[in-house]
C-alpha cells in the first residue's frame, strides 16, 4: 500500500511526494463512524514536484487550475467504513486526475465539406418543413 504511486507507465510518484491526512468519516460505519479517521485525504503538489517533468508540470497546471490550491492537488475518500479501502480509491483517484492532466492534446479536426448526400437530407428536410408550414396558411385562411 505505502510507497510510490504509479501515475503513467513512465510517471511515478515517489511516497515522499504524498502528503496523507485522516479525519473523522460521514456515511456509513454505525457507532463506529464516531471513533475511527476513516476518511482519507492525498495532497500532491504538483507545482513544485521534482519528479514531475516541466512539459507535464505545465500541462498539469493548465489542466487542472480549478481543482489546485497553491498549486497542490487534494483528493479525498470517505465512501469506504475502512481507512485502507479509502486510501486505495484516494491514490486511484489521484492517479486518473494526473493521468488526464498530463495526456497529450487531441490532434486538431480537419475541417471537411460537407457530403453531396448530407446536403441533399438537410434541403428536404428543409422543404418538407417548408411544405408544413404552407398547409397550415391554407388552413388559417379557410377558418377566417
Amino acid at each position: 500500500m505505502p510507497g510510490p504511486l504509479q501515475v503513467t507507465p513512465r510517471l511515478v510518484l515517489p511516497e515522499s511526494e504524498l502528503s496523507w491526512r485522516f479525519s473523522r468519516s460521514s456515511g456509513p460505519g454505525g457507532q463506529s463512524v464516531n471513533t475511527t479517521d476513516s476518511r482519507a485525504e492525498l495532497s500532491y503538489d504538483v507545482a513544485r514536484s521534482p519528479s514531475l517533468p516541466e512539459h507535464l508540470r505545465q500541462r498539469a497546471l493548465t489542466a487542472l487550475a480549478s481543482r489546485l490550491v497553491d498549486g497542490v492537488l487534494t483528493v479525498a475518500a470517505s465512501e469506504q467504513r475502512s481507512q485502507l479501502q479509502n486510501r486505495e480509491a484516494a491514490e486511484q483517484r489521484l492517479a486518473e486526475l494526473l493521468r488526464a492532466a498530463v495526456a497529450p492534446p487531441p490532434p486538431p479536426r480537419r475541417a471537411t465539406k460537407p457530403t453531396k448526400g448530407s446536403k441533399e437530407r438537410r434541403l428536404n428536410v428543409k422543404r418538407q418543413r417548408s411544405e408544413l408550414k404552407r398547409s397550415r396558411q391554407g388552413q388559417r385562411r379557410n377558418d377566417e
